[in-house]
């Protein structure tokens, strides 16, 4: 396992011990951390919009770079959820990504 995905299992471990501090059942857990890549998305799109300027009433508020820090964002939480469903999860990762990768390289 990478650096990477020991730091994402770093993560995931700290959420999952404060959701049982907090008496969450797993699966309840497991279906947040999903709801918070929604949560984490929209707030890149809040970004791009910002970045383009097409809310009249808030202007250029963003800047790219804030675009890109709010797409790893969703990047990152979408990597601890996957981690909080599987003990696998770097391994399972790279199987999806080599298949999916074979549809279009």
């Amino acid at each position: 396992m990478d650096d990477q995905w020991k730091t994402i299992a770093a993560l995931a471990a700290t959420f999952d011990a404060y959701d049982r501090e907090r008496g969450m059942p797993h699966e309840e857990s497991v279906t947040l951390q999903i709801l918070k890549i929604g949560e984490e998305f929209g707030e890149a799109a809040q970004a791009v919009i910002g970045a383009k300027g097409t809310n009249p009433r808030k202007g250029n508020s963003h800047g790219w770079d804030d675009v890109e820090a709010e797409v790893a964002d969703v990047v990152i939480t979408a990597m601890v959820a996957l981690a909080r469903m599987r003990p696998d999860a770097a391994g399972y990762f790279a199987e999806q990504l080599k298949l999916k990768a074979e549809r279009f390289l």
